[in-house]
C-alpha cells in the first residue's frame, strides 16, 4: 500500500499544470551526469570527515569506518559506474525528505505529510526538481533504520542478537521488495520513467547519497548509531559480506 500511494504521490507531481514551479521537465545527459557528480563529491566529502571524526566512534563502528576508508577507490567506481537510463526521465518537484516518519497510518492505510524537504539543505536546493527516485531511496533507507531500531528494543541480552538479527535481516529485503514492486506497478504507464528496470542505476545511487548523508548526521547527532548508515553503504559499495539482506543492493 506504501509504494502504491508513493507511486501516485509522484504521478500526481508529474502531471502537467502550467506553473513552471512543478511542470515536469525530462532529464538531460547533463542532468544526469550531475546526479553523479554530486554524489561523488557527497562521498568525499563524508570520507574527509569520517577521518576528522573516527575517535568519537565506538570499535565496531571505527573498523567499519575503516573499512569504509580502505575501500573509497571501490565506492567511487561504483558510483562512476552506475548505469544512467537510456530512455526519457522526468525531474519533477519530490516529497524531499521521505521515510516512514513522515507517513500516518491510518484506516490500514497511509496519508503522506510534511512536505517542506530536509531542513538542513537550502529553500533553492529543496524546491528544484530533480529525480522522484530520491523519494524511493529515502524510504529504502527507512526501512533498514527500523529494522535495526527493532533489534535495539527487543535485545535484552546478547544471545538475543543471534536469534533475532537473521529474522531482522530476512525482514528487509521482504519489505523493500514488495514497496518496490507496488511502486513500479504504480507508475507503469505514467512518463515519470521509460521503465523502472533500467532506472535502477539511478535508484543505487541515490540510496547511497541517502546514507552517505546518514552517516554525517549520526556522526554529529547520534554516534552510537553511525553502525547503520555504515553497513549501508558498506554494503552499496560492495565492501561488506552479505548478511542475508545483501540481495536487496544488486
Amino acid at each position: 500500500t506504501l509504494g502504491k500511494r508513493t507511486a501516485e504521490l509522484h504521478c500526481a507531481f508529474a502531471l502537467k499544470s502550467g506553473n513552471s514551479a512543478f511542470e515536469p521537465e525530462p532529464a538531460t545527459t547533463d542532468d544526469l551526469a550531475g546526479f553523479k557528480n554530486s554524489v561523488r563529491e557527497e562521498a568525499l566529502a563524508t570520507f574527509k570527515f569520517l577521518e576528522r571524526q573516527m575517535g568519537q566512534l565506538v570499535l565496531t563502528s571505527r573498523q567499519q569506518a575503516q573499512a569504509l576508508l580502505d575501500g573509497q577507490k571501490q565506492l567511487l567506481a561504483r558510483i562512476d559506474g552506475c548505469a544512467m537510463p537510456g530512455g526519457v526521465t522526468l525531474k519533477t518537484r519530490y516529497h524531499g525528505d521521505y521515510h516512514l516518519g513522515q507517513v500516518l497510518v491510518s484506516a490500514n492505510d497511509f496519508i503522506i505529510i510534511d512536505f517542506e524537504g530536509e531542513p538542513a539543505r537550502a529553500l533553492g536546493e529543496r524546491t528544484r526538481k530533480y529525480s522522484p527516485l530520491r523519494d524511493v531511496a529515502g524510504m529504502l533507507r527507512s526501512f533498514n533504520y527500523a529494522r535495526w531500531t527493532a533489534l535495539r528494543k527487543v535485545m535484552q541480552a546478547p544471545e538475543d542478537g543471534a536469534r533475532l538479527a537473521p529474522l531482522a535481516a530476512s525482514w528487509e529485503p521482504q519489505v523493500r521488495g514488495a514497496f518496490l514492486e507496488a511502486y513500479a506497478e504504480g507508475t507503469r504507464g505514467s512518463e515519470l520513467y521509460g521503465s523502472f528496470e533500467e532506472v535502477q542505476g539511478l535508484l543505487q545511487l541515490f540510496e547511497l547519497e541517502k546514507a552517505l548523508y546518514e552517516l554525517r548526521y549520526e556522526i554529529n547527532n547520534r554516534p552510537g548509531w553511525a553502525r547503520i548508515p555504515l553497513e549501508g553503504i558498506l554494503a552499496l559499495a560492495g565492501l561488506a559480506p552479505d548478511d542475508g539482506a545483501g540481495a536487496k543492493h544488486k
